[in-house]
């Protein structure tokens, strides 16, 4: 088990050596535009689907723990979305027409939209995206169909590097906006919810 665990973890980490020119370092987009809607009193709105769309769920509520006012966009509650928001979507492959659908309502609403993806030359997202996060990981649309080049069975299937890679980015985040925003562990914990 440690060891089919060190080669998975391995797989996803490899992710983050991997350059992302022309794009800027993720790391460092996410963590200045969240530091900006924290500052403009704004919100920050989130959408994927499927299990990219999990991995946004995670992370909207790790930023609302951090005192952000983060939405999931297929929420019930979710306001509606104007110029100073931020809306965060994620479409691996580059595109989904849902995922391009929502762009583009933030973006006629005025909202900045940050969009990231594996597939930034190709996908049909980025044209409404203010800013790429290019993560630079294996999706559905690269996995050659799932089999490697010696016919064996892949180690992380699918889109399984880059969702693994988003969870890891996400925390990394988390970690760095803590910082940014002087936020305690303390203050952190004291936002989650007691109904459980």
């Amino acid at each position: 088990m440690s060891r089919l665990s060190s080669q998975i973890c391995n797989q996803i980490s490899s992710v983050f050596s991997n350059p992302t020119d022309p794009y800027p370092p993720t790391l460092d987009l996410l963590v200045t535009e969240l530091t900006g809607v924290s500052r403009r009193g704004a919100r920050v709105f989130l959408h994927g689907v499927g299990r990219e769309g999990l991995m946004l769920k995670a992370f909207a509520m790790r930023l609302f723990h951090l005192g952000l006012s983060s939405h999931l966009v297929s929420d019930m509650t979710t306001p509606p979305i104007s110029s100073p928001d931020l809306l965060i979507a994620s479409a691996g492959p580059g595109g989904f027409s849902t995922v391009d659908a929502i762009c583009s309502v933030a973006k006629s609403a005025g909202a900045k939209v940050v969009l990231i993806t594996a597939q930034p030359e190709t996908g049909s997202c980025v044209k409404h995206a203010t800013d790429v996060c290019y993560v630079p990981a294996q999706t559905m649309a690269s996995d050659g169909g799932g089999a490697t080049e010696k016919g064996e069975r892949p180690l992380l299937p699918m889109g399984s590097v880059y969702e693994g890679a988003l969870f890891v980015l996400f925390e990394m985040v988390v970690y760095k906006l803590g910082e940014v925003l002087g936020e305690s562990p303390e203050s952190i914990r004291c936002r989650h919810t007691n109904l459980e």
